[in-house]
């Protein structure tokens, strides 16, 4: 007995041990990583860049208070094996949208109000199509943390059914409402945005009111939500949920080489925990015959593939099956 449990110690050892510890964002990183041929490549999305920058973008905070689980009944559905909400409702333009949380942990704000957004054209059959306000969410929403320095997720969707939400584009776009007014940052060394720092970005105030010039009133700008969910954590319900009703939001576990994704098919390969990230999921599919879920992230359209990333599906990889919020608008 004892002697299988040493035989199990030293196999566990040397795997950990051929695992070299490479230095986040590194050069090395990103050789090891393709070097190992694994689902998916890895490049260089953020140059010259502090690594509590990165750090300070993964503000969702995990295993935090759950919504009552909304369990969709499949009936006859047959689910297909590739799907993509940007073809299904080619009608809603924000299905489309890579929008940039800047140097705030906003993750858990932008992750809900781009599946707000999308939710609430899907459901209006494309009459209303507007960008909720990320900033609303992140500002005014007290019971959902602590704003740029991290929130919950489910308390973001319970907030829109409460409050609701009014509208607001990206950074200096001066659409809606309350645009988002945390610039981007720039992940290249030669760019025209300011370059990125792990520096606090200060959680910006609650205004109840619009930005001049906008009509109607804040008030009367507002869009509610009908109900919020946690979705239960198996695939077919979330595909159920993603195919019937629109994107969820999704939160998992970062790691340091998912800062480093590229193309193909993310699955953890080297380095350590970064922090939470929420992010929204708008499909799924299989590559080479790796099953995995579309999703869009927040750190503008030069991380990644033009901000998108493919993520394992099916073994709650990262905890992302366990973490999927989603809500109907009224």
């Amino acid at each position: 007995m004892w002697r299988s449990a040493l035989l199990l110690l030293a196999a566990s050892l040397a795997v950990a041990l051929a695992r070299p510890h490479l230095k986040p964002l590194s050069t090395d990183m990103v050789n090891y990583i393709n070097k190992i041929n694994t689902t998916w490549t890895a490049g260089h999305n953020f140059h010259n860049v502090d690594y509590s920058y990165v750090q300070k973008l993964c503000g969702t905070m995990l295993k935090g208070p759950k919504l009552p689980v909304m369990v969709q009944y499949a009936g006859d559905v047959k689910l297909p094996k590739n799907f993509d909400a940007r073809e299904q409702w080619p009608n809603c333009p924000t299905l489309k949208e890579i929008r940039d949380q800047g140097s705030c942990g906003s993750c858990w704000a932008f992750g809900a109000a781009e599946a707000m957004s999308d939710r609430l054209c899907i459901h209006s059959n494309a009459k209303v199509s507007v960008e909720l306000s990320s900033e609303d969410l992140l500002s005014c929403c007290d019971s959902c943390g602590m704003g740029c320095n991290g929130g919950y997720p489910s308390a973001a969707w319970d907030f829109w059914t409460k409050d609701g939400l009014v509208t607001g584009g990206l950074y200096d776009s001066h659409i809606g409402c309350r645009p988002y007014s945390i610039p981007p940052c720039e992940h290249h060394v030669n760019g025209s945005r300011p370059s990125c720092t792990g520096e606090e970005g200060d959680t910006p105030k609650c205004v109840y009111k619009c930005e001049a010039g906008y009509t109607p009133t804040y008030k009367l700008d507002k869009h509610l939500g009908k109900t919020a969910y946690s979705v239960e954590s198996s695939v077919e319900q979330i595909q159920n949920e993603i195919y019937k009703n629109g994107p969820v939001e999704g939160a998992f576990t970062v790691y340091a080489d998912f800062v480093l994704y590229k193309t193909g098919v993310y699955q953890h390969v080297s380095g350590s925990a970064v922090g939470g990230h929420a992010i929204k999921i708008l499909g799924w599919g299989e590559e080479d015959g790796v099953p995995y879920w579309l999703c869009a992230n927040s750190w503008n359209t030069d991380w990644g593939d033009n901000g998108f990333f493919k993520f394992l599906r099916g073994s709650d990889h990262c905890g992302m099956e366990s973490e999927i919020v989603a809500g109907i608008p009224k």
